[in-house]
């Protein structure tokens, strides 16, 4: 019986030399965790701090782009619009210059022939002689 009360004993060192072990081991793990925890408590504040700023940039920087997008929608319409409006004048203009065309066309045939009548030797005219005038009648002589 003692040599089991000696195993008991020399279990219970060797659990009591493996616990500090352990112990030992275990210390700059658990610095470890404490400092990342404070570096993530860091963190946390940062982000508390920064965070809500940032975010408000970025909600007004979307409001922005929105509010040009806008603006270019409404610039492009606008071009749109003229160019509209140029093509119009452009059509209105090929048209005026069509009628012009024709005018002088016509102007043009016009002055052509009576350039032409003009230079035609003149027709011989054929007249009647000149009808005397016959002479006045006399009223009747009653009585």
């Amino acid at each position: 019986m003692a040599e089991a009360i000696f195993i008991l004993g020399l279990s219970l060192l060797l659990v009591a030399v493996s616990l500090t072990a352990v112990l030992i081991a275990l210390i700059p793990a658990v610095q470890e965790i404490a400092r990342a925890a404070r570096s993530i408590d860091k963190l946390a504040d940062t982000l508390n701090r920064d965070l809500p700023p940032t975010l408000d940039a970025i909600r007004l920087t979307g409001m922005e782009i929105s509010d040009l997008t806008d603006d270019v929608s409404q610039g492009v319409q606008s071009a749109s619009r003229i160019v509209e409006q140029v093509n119009q004048s452009v059509e209105s203009t090929k048209q005026t210059v069509r009628r012009t065309q024709v005018s002088t066309r016509s102007v043009w045939v016009g002055m052509k022939a009576a350039w032409n009548t003009w230079k035609r030797p003149p027709a011989p005219t054929y007249r009647l002689p000149p009808e005397r005038p016959s002479p006045p009648e006399l009223p009747p002589e009653s009585g």
